[in-house]
């Protein structure tokens, strides 16, 4: 198992976690949100080192060292950039928050109402370097749009098939099966879902534990089952396109699950912005999305 501080931390903390793992295809929109347009790069170098220096501005405010946050989803380059002067891991550890890697290639085209995770061939590499870079564990995304069994059941068997190797290597897997909120079919998504989860989860080892971030549910506390399942280090919700204040409010209606957003994090913050309106803004969200973890 992995650093037994950084476990206490993510199980038992008072908090949430901060996805900050925009990768390739979504780095051009949250660019776009902070307020640098696609005519700010030329090319993919430029475009990331842009995005790179929008997390460290994040990672090095002082209203993320608050301890409000917990944990912090990181892509590749970020991973292996500097912050403050320091790697990233080991500034963002330094400030009591502990490292994640997103592994995860993007989605395949959907099949049976889901699209499951295109391959990852460099899985075990990705892995051994997190381990070397002082990483606590890593998160994969795959998505369900329509209550189709057969599709949900396939999605939930390649997340832990995943996240069984990621295991092997002493990291924590955020499994992340994520139900489509526009989906007009959510609520029942979510039951057969949770069906999915609770068969995979009594079928891991002893030994083995990992994190699950789902969407929040239609009917409030239906996965609590999970929060108190023992193969279960934390149950996290991810915001999934409702704006900061709507993902808030849906997540105080259920009792043990915290945040891990993107979007409700990042949504005002601007490169227009001096530091101290930067982090007061910062500092805002963070406020308000720690008191909807801990309600």
């Amino acid at each position: 198992m992995a650093n037994s501080e950084m476990l206490n931390k993510i199980e038992n903390g008072q908090g949430f976690i901060a996805a900050l793992d925009q990768s390739g295809g979504s780095t051009p929109k949250a660019l776009a949100g902070y307020g640098i347009g696609e005519d700010s790069f030329s090319n993919d170098d430029e475009m990331f080192g842009l995005i790179h220096k929008m997390r460290s501005r994040i990672i090095t405010a002082p209203s993320f060292g608050s301890g409000k946050i917990i944990g912090a989803i990181l892509f590749e380059k970020t991973m292996n950039g500097e912050a403050g002067g320091k790697p990233v891991p080991e500034a963002l550890w330094d400030r009591g928050v502990v490292p994640f890697l997103k592994v995860d290639k993007g989605l395949a085209d959907e099949e049976n109402g889901v699209q499951l995770m295109k391959p990852i061939p460099d899985l075990d590499e990705q892995c051994k370097n997190a381990v070397a870079k002082g990483m606590f564990g890593t998160k994969m995304r795959s998505v369900i749009n329509k209550a189709n069994a057969k599709g949900i059941a396939a999605n939930v068997a390649q997340q832990f098939e995943f996240g069984k190797q990621i295991l092997s290597h002493g990291l924590v897997p955020i499994i992340e099966p994520e139900v489509n909120i526009k989906s007009d079919e959510r609520a029942e998504c979510d039951k057969i879902l949770l069906g999915e989860l609770n068969k995979q989860l009594d079928a891991l080892a002893d030994d083995q534990r990992v994190m699950l971030k789902l969407s929040i549910p239609v009917e409030p506390n239906l996965y609590k089952s999970l929060i108190d399942h023992p193969k279960v280090v934390r149950l996290v919700a991810l915001s999934g396109g409702y704006s900061t204040e709507d993902a808030c409010a849906e997540l105080t209606k259920n009792e043990g699950m915290i945040a891990s957003f993107s979007r409700g994090l990042l949504q005002d913050l601007r490169v227009s912005q001096n530091d101290e309106e930067f982090d007061a803004v910062l500092g805002g969200a963070i406020d308000q999305i720690y008191r909807a973890s801990i309600a």
